[in-house]
């Protein structure tokens, strides 16, 4: 009975969800656009479309329960997607050295970030969220990290700035990086493995890498994807320290923790355990990771609208500056470690 009264409420929901994920829906495709033809990160186009787009997200508007529903269950959806552009067979071509260099410099990152967060004056979880989307995959991870966290007045102010800093920064990375490894003497390999674990998005990685040489640019993307496989083990992280604070929460009354693995991540981590088995048609990946990129620009046009721009430009000089020296210190802390590998 439960079952045939949550079906009937669908026409009603699809009716109240549509015009809001139509809104994210045309900005995702504007925000492609520009991105193809002006070489800048989609994720900051949809970003800067949506923030001049906010008005859509005026409360008891139309479009906002829609606006939401894109800024949190697309979003979730968009992650657990993210399980196709990897299997375990490329992480095993690797090898063992890269693979030790990516699972270091992505630990100590975020550690680092966190404790540097709280040095500003902010909380922790802030540099987990920003440290996570400099050591993983920047927009992608800070998303999938602003989901898996806890509610917080701040979250979405603070999703966004990550995911706008992250986005410029990479893009600089994408021109910088080569240089910095052809002046470093670095070979093909070593500067695949330089530039996959040190640039944020991956379409950056691609682009250095190939700018390079064939052989960097596949390096550079297979040790980018295995920073992507470090997004589950981080989730994780994040969801038992939100549990923690949670539990000391509840007892002045809280709500009840989140879950110990949301539904995204065990969604994330069992699509690439099916991806690895080599089953699926070509086609099924393919359509994976184009849904996945869809839904991540439709959430982040969505986080966007419901942002005010004022709020993005108060941030203040100490969260530029701590994304910016975790920046650095994972470029330092990957080329440090790539030169222990090139000894051993």
């Amino acid at each position: 009975m439960r079952t045939a009264l949550s079906l009937r409420k669908w026409p009603d929901q699809g009716r109240t969800l549509s015009p809001g994920v139509l809104a994210c829906a045309v900005v995702a495709a504007a925000a492609t656009f520009l991105s193809q033809h002006y070489g800048a990160p989609v994720m900051l186009f949809a970003l800067l479309l949506g923030t001049a787009m906010n008005f859509l997200a005026d409360e008891g508007g139309p479009c906002q329960p829609g606006i939401e529903f894109c800024a949190r269950t697309v979003l979730r959806i968009g992650v657990a997607l993210l399980g196709l552009r990897i299997t375990t067979a490329q992480i095993a071509e690797l090898g063992f050295g890269p693979v030790l260099l990516v699972v270091v410099s992505v630990a100590l990152t975020i550690v680092v970030s966190m404790i540097a967060a709280r040095l500003l004056g902010f909380q922790s979880l802030f540099g987990l969220l920003s440290g996570g989307a400099v050591a993983i995959c920047g927009a992608s991870a800070a998303l999938a990290l602003a989901a898996a966290l806890p509610a917080h007045p701040q979250k979405e102010r603070a999703t966004l700035f990550t995911v706008v800093s992250v986005s410029a920064l990479s893009t600089l990375a994408m021109i910088v990086y080569p240089i910095i490894a052809q002046g470093l003497g670095l070979d093909a390999r070593a500067a695949g493995i330089f530039l996959g674990a040190t640039i944020h998005d991956v379409a950056q990685v691609v682009g250095a890498g190939y700018a390079m040489s064939q052989q960097t640019g596949d390096i550079a993307t297979f040790v980018k994807l295995l920073r992507v496989a470090m997004l589950l083990p981080v989730i994780v992280v994040a969801v038992l320290l939100s549990r923690r604070q949670a539990g000391a929460a509840g007892e002045m009354g809280a709500g009840p923790k989140p879950p110990l693995l949301p539904w995204f991540a065990v969604a994330f981590a069992l699509l690439v355990l099916i991806n690895s088995l080599g089953v699926l048609p070509e086609a099924i990946p393919a359509f994976g990771k184009d849904a996945s990129r869809w839904c991540l620009v439709a959430a982040i046009a969505g986080i966007g609208m419901k942002t005010r721009l004022k709020d993005l430009v108060t941030v203040g000089f100490k969260p530029v500056a701590l994304v910016v020296g975790e920046t650095v210190f994972l470029a330092v802390l990957a080329w440090a470690l790539l030169g222990l590998i090139a000894r051993s």
